[in-house]
C-alpha cells in the first residue's frame, strides 16, 4: 500500500519513467507469450528454445532499464530520518522492489490481455486471423507455463533493483530533481581511481568477435537469417554478439575515464579540466550504459548491412525485440545521466556560489558530450564492421 501511495503522490515525469517500464514489460511478456504459442503450435519444432533464448535479450535490456529507474526514483532514497520511522536503506531497497514489481506486473497483465485478444480467446480471431499461426491459435496453453513466463519480468526487475539499492547510504536532502523531491547532496569528489575492467571488456569483446567469425565457416548463404525467422539463427551467433555485449558493457567505465583523462592533457583550462574530472567521476556511473548502448547499436548497424538493401523485411516480432532493446537501453543511458546529473547538483550549486558563469558549465557538458561522442561513434562503427565481415556472403 505504501509504494501505491507514492506512486500516486509522484511528480508526473516520474510516473512517466515508470509507466514506460510498465511498456517494456508489456512488450517482452508478448514476446515470450508468442514463444510459447509457436512452441504449442509446433511441437516437433527445434526452433522453440532458441526463440526463447532470444527474448532474454530484451528481457535483460529491460531489467536493466527497470533498475536505473528505480535508483533515479526521489521516493526509495536513503534520507537523515527516515530510519527513527522504520524505514531505513534496507526497507526502502524493498520498497523499491515492491514498485519495480507493480509496474512490471500490470506490463505482463496488459501482454496477457493483448496475447489473448490476438490469439481470438476474448472476442474472435482479429486482423482476419492474420496472427493465428504466429501465436499458436489452435493450439492450448499450459497456464502454468503463462504465468511462470509473465513472472520472469517483474521478479528479476524487482530482484535486481532490492540488490542495486541496498547499500545506498544516507545523506542529508538539500536540493530537488525533476520530481520536486529532495535530492541527497553529495561531499566532495575525492580523486576518482581508474576502473579496473577494461582489459577484461576488450578480450571479451574480441572472443565474441571471434565466435561469430567461427560461426559463418561452412555455412551457405548468409549464416544470420534474423530478420526472417528466428529459429533459424545459429546460436552460435547469439553467444558470440552476447560475449561482445558483456565485453563493451565492461570495458565501458575504462574508456569513459580515459576519455576524461585525455581532456585534461596538454595545459587543460578550467572548462576542459571541469569535464575531464566530471567525466572520470561519473565513468563507472554512465560507462556501462554507454557500452551496452554501442553493443546495441553496431548490432543494428551490423544488420543494416547485411539486409538494409535486400527485399526481405523484418519479422514483426523481430521489430519488436529491436525496438524493446534499443528503446530500453537508451532509456537506461539517459536515466543514468539524470542520476548523474542529481548527484553532481551540489558541486554546480558551489561552483555557482563562488562566481563560476553558468555558461562554463553548459560549455563543460556540452565538450563531454562531445569527446563520448567522439570515442564512442567510431568504436561503434569499428565493432559494427567487424562483426558484420564474416557474415557477408
Amino acid at each position: 500500500m505504501l509504494a501505491l501511495r507514492l506512486a500516486r503522490g509522484s511528480h508526473p515525469l516520474v510516473l512517466v519513467r515508470r509507466l514506460l517500464v510498465a511498456a517494456a514489460s508489456a512488450g517482452v511478456g508478448f514476446l515470450l507469450l508468442c514463444t510459447l504459442g509457436y512452441a504449442a503450435g509446433h511441437p516437433h519444432s527445434a526452433g522453440s528454445v532458441l526463440r526463447l533464448l532470444w527474448c532474454f535479450v530484451p528481457l535483460a535490456a529491460t531489467v536493466q532499464f527497470a533498475v536505473a529507474v528505480a535508483r533515479t526514483d526521489p521516493s526509495t532514497r536513503p534520507r537523515t530520518g527516515l530510519s527513527a520511522v522504520g524505514l531505513g536503506p534496507v526497507k526502502l531497497s524493498v520498497l523499491a522492489a515492491v514498485s519495480t514489481a507493480v509496474s512490471c506486473t500490470l506490463g505482463s497483465a496488459v501482454a496477457l490481455l493483448f496475447f489473448l485478444h490476438l490469439r481470438g480467446d476474448l472476442s474472435g480471431l482479429p486482423f482476419d486471423g492474420a496472427a493465428a499461426d504466429l501465436l499458436g491459435a489452435d493450439a492450448s496453453l499450459p497456464i502454468a507455463a503463462v504465468l511462470v513466463l509473465l513472472a520472469l519480468v517483474p521478479v528479476a526487475a524487482a530482484t535486481a533493483s532490492a540488490l542495486a539499492l541496498r547499500g545506498r547510504p544516507v545523506r542529508a536532502a538539500r536540493e530537488t530533481d525533476d520530481g520536486g523531491e529532495p535530492v541527497p547532496a553529495e561531499e566532495a569528489p575525492a580523486p576518482a581511481t581508474p576502473p579496473a575492467g577494461l582489459p577484461w571488456g576488450v578480450a571479451l569483446t574480441a572472443a565474441g568477435l571471434a565466435v561469430e567469425a567461427y560461426a559463418s565457416r561452412g555455412t551457405a548463404g548468409s549464416p544470420f537469417p534474423l530478420p526472417g525467422k528466428l529459429d533459424s539463427t545459429p546460436a552460435s551467433v547469439l553467444v558470440g554478439w552476447t560475449l561482445t555485449a558483456i565485453g563493451l558493457a565492461t570495458a565501458g567505465p575504462g574508456l569513459t575515464y580515459l576519455c576524461g583523462k585525455l581532456l585534461q592533457t596538454v595545459r587543460p583550462g578550467a572548462v576542459r579540466l571541469l569535464a575531464g574530472r566530471v567525466l572520470m567521476d561519473e565513468a563507472r556511473r554512465i560507462g556501462r550504459p554507454l557500452g551496452i548502448v554501442c553493443a546495441v547499436l553496431s548490432a543494428v548497424i551490423a544488420a543494416f548491412a547485411l539486409y538494409g538493401t535486400g527485399p526481405r523485411p523484418f519479422g514483426p516480432l523481430t521489430a519488436l525485440g529491436a525496438v524493446l532493446v534499443v528503446g530500453c537501453t537508451t532509456a537506461t543511458l539517459l536515466t543514468s545521466a539524470l542520476e548523474a546529473r542529481q548527484a553532481r547538483a551540489e558541486t554546480a550549486r558551489a561552483l555557482l556560489r563562488l562566481g563560476a558563469p553558468a555558461s562554463a558549465l553548459r560549455a563543460a557538458t556540452a565538450l563531454r558530450a562531445a569527446a563520448l561522442l567522439a570515442l564512442f561513434a567510431p568504436l561503434t562503427w569499428a565493432i559494427a564492421e567487424l562483426a558484420a565481415l564474416p557474415l557477408i556472403p
